[in-house]
């Protein structure tokens, strides 16, 4: 069911927006923040119910979806929710997919986390290859105003909230062109990958902490070797071709 999921978003945007990129990227981000806020409300009425009580995973799927919110912002910025006809598929996209992640968190959380990590690879490769393809063109173009904002000059607390492999120091991205901007937005899809690796850990209740948490324990060697396994194969994986076309 979960690569159904997954096959249906992919499909949805190679069908639609193979030549239309930002508008891409605005579908994108706009349904890759759901799944964020799906757990953040699961865990509010665990929390609520008495059920269970976790603050370190409230915050950090908050800042997750924090900045998704920034990586639409910036899509926005772009021009890729100009039209409205991309504006209701984006919209009803992510009203679908938010019920469903709600029910399947609830049935199954690591097949959640499993279906978010997937669409995060997804974006990762998306925006490599259009590094890739147009990174002269961007190197050439100002970074806007709400990236600078929120890498350079935000609440740079919740930009570290969702770095939670980070033992000693967080990222700092330089933003001095749009370049800039997508390699930081392209990173931040990977440290997704890595916090949804680690969610899916059997022992994860226990070892997963927020990366601001007083005396937090080190990463257990094996959740750290299967977060570096799979993040290194994403890494060199062949990138199958995308739409990469800026119109």
């Amino acid at each position: 069911m979960i690569r159904i999921l997954v096959n249906f978003l992919e499909a949805l945007l190679n069908t639609f927006y193979r030549q239309r990129i930002y508008p891409r990227f605005f579908v994108l981000e706009t349904i890759a923040r759901v799944p964020y806020f799906a757990y953040t409300s699961v865990l509010h009425l665990y929390e609520t119910m008495g059920w269970w009580r976790k603050s370190d995973w409230l915050k950090i799927h908050f800042a997750e979806s924090w900045n998704e919110l920034h990586h639409l912002l910036i899509s926005e910025s772009l021009g890729g929710s100009r039209y409205a006809i991309d504006r209701f598929v984006a919209h009803a996209g992510a009203f679908v997919y938010y019920w469903i992640i709600v029910g399947v968190y609830i049935m199954a959380p690591r097949s959640a986390y499993h279906f978010m990590q997937l669409v995060e690879e997804h974006a990762y490769h998306t925006y490599d290859t259009f590094l890739k393809e147009h990174g002269e063109e961007l190197k050439k173009l100002p970074a806007p105003d709400i990236a600078v904002k929120y890498y350079r000059e935000g609440d740079l607390y919740m930009f570290e909230e969702f770095q939670t492999t980070h033992p000693t120091e967080f990222r700092r991205p330089k933003i001095e062109n749009l370049h800039d901007v997508f390699v930081a937005v392209r990173d931040d899809e990977l440290e997704h990958v890595k916090t949804m690796i680690a969610c899916q850990q059997p022992d994860a209740q226990e070892t997963f902490h927020s990366p601001h948490t007083a005396n937090r324990p080190a990463i257990p060697q094996s959740i750290a070797d299967a977060i570096n396994e799979q993040t290194t194969a994403i890494a060199r994986e062949a990138v199958e071709t995308e739409p990469v076309e800026m119109t």
